[in-house]
């Protein structure tokens, strides 16, 4: 039997989901592995675990200021991503739907404020303090 190993991608993931969801500064957290998403209990029941992805929305954020927590941030790189050793976010507007218009964006849920963080295998602490100061500044 094969021994399933746990890459620190998840924990990850979850424990900046947790920080995100209790920062001022955040409107709101998609992760499956917190209660608010609107499809936890389907993903308590299908899931063995929730992954590393971590959609947030910024508060009272427009594109410029979103792009401006994502300029500071020093850990993950720029790109888009499902997941690998490193940390990778972005910001869905400029990169996967930088082709639809605003109004197309809007319809299927993609809002300026955007911003999706694929956790990799860094400390954890470290990951949380980048975002902390990014948030901050």
């Amino acid at each position: 039997a094969m021994i399933p190993i746990r890459s620190g991608v998840e924990e990850n993931g979850r424990a900046v989901a947790e920080f995100l969801q209790d920062h001022p500064r955040i409107e709101r957290v998609l992760y499956p592995g917190l209660p608010s998403h609107p499809h936890y209990q389907l993903a308590r029941r299908t899931m063995r675990g929730y992954g590393g992805l971590v959609t947030f929305m910024v508060k009272d954020a427009d594109d410029r200021q979103t792009a401006a927590v994502v300029d500071a941030l020093r850990i993950p790189r720029i790109g888009p991503s499902l997941g690998g050793v490193e940390s990778l976010v972005e910001q869905p507007i400029h990169m996967s739907y930088h082709d639809f218009t605003p109004e197309a964006r809007r319809a299927i849920g993609i809002p300026d404020n955007m911003i999706r963080l694929a956790c990799g295998i860094e400390n954890t602490e470290d990951l949380i303090a980048d975002l902390k100061q990014a948030l901050e500044r």
